[in-house]
């Protein structure tokens, strides 16, 4: 869930990407692994964006992973072979704070080969940074603050003066599940609203999914309020699935959306 928030908001918000990581506003574009010789390692977590002259990949970890040196060099050979004229920027973005020494590691090391990428650890990263660009506010409460809820509320106001709904909607839907990582769900609650999030894209991608596993609007309206009140009741996450006949990623995805109801 937690790649499909990150790969949604690099695609879209792709030129506050590219000030942040590339240090310019440039314009990128969703490369396709399909562009590539071969098929992708992990094709949920990978995320090529590109320009004229550049190509920028990146990895959004939850989690340390030992496997993620080898990613690194195995892009960055399958892009040479097929532009070999682009600079190509590989950054490693850890979300979640861990004591694992994997998320020091930035090099590729074999006998007579040495390749190396770039690491970010958010909570080491300075709050502002996120708070400039739109595309980047729901990073911010994973950055580096005492106080995650007071960042939050920061965020909620920048949202809050945002003047295009839908990146208003877009926005508040992944600061409350990237939010979900550092902070407690009443506290998303009283922060974020949820009305704003249920315009989301990712909220609607629900709704269509549904759909087209056959359930017409209505009942995929129906299932998400049978599960928001399973939710209260304490089920758990495999038997409301059951119940209800949503997935997994879904119910996780509608349990941070509804973290972010505002009492009213």
């Amino acid at each position: 869930m937690f790649d499909n928030i990150c790969k949604f908001l690099a695609e879209n918000f792709s030129s506050d990407f590219a000030s942040w990581l590339l240090g310019e506003p440039i314009t990128l574009t969703e490369l396709s692994p399909k562009e590539l010789s071969l098929e992708p390692i992990r094709a949920d977590a990978l995320i090529l964006l590109q320009s004229e002259q550049n190509i920028l990949h990146l990895e959004f970890q939850t989690q340390a992973d030992a496997e993620i040196p080898f990613r690194m060099i195995d892009y960055r050979l399958r892009v040479y072979r097929r532009f070999p004229h682009k600079a190509m920027h590989q950054v490693v973005i850890y979300l979640k704070q861990t004591n694992s020494e994997l998320v020091q590691q930035n090099t590729f090391t074999i006998a007579g080969t040495r390749h190396e990428f770039s690491v970010i650890r958010l909570w080491e990263q300075p709050t502002e940074v996120f708070l400039r660009t739109s595309g980047l506010l729901p990073f911010a409460v994973l950055s580096s603050t005492i106080d995650p809820e007071s960042v939050l509320n920061q965020v909620a106001r920048e949202i809050n003066s945002m003047t295009k709904s839908r990146n208003q909607s877009n926005i508040a839907a992944s600061t409350a599940i990237l939010a979900g990582l550092v902070l407690d769900k009443e506290v998303i609650r009283r922060v974020l609203r949820s009305d704003i999030m249920r315009e989301s894209v990712i909220y609607q991608d629900i709704l269509e999914e549904g759909k087209a596993e056959g359930k017409a609007e209505g009942k995929a309206e129906a299932l998400l309020e049978v599960a928001s009140n399973l939710f209260n009741t304490g089920m758990p996450l495999e038997q409301i699935a059951r119940l209800t006949g949503l997935s997994i990623e879904q119910l996780q995805y509608l349990q941070a959306s509804e973290s972010g109801e505002s009492n009213q």
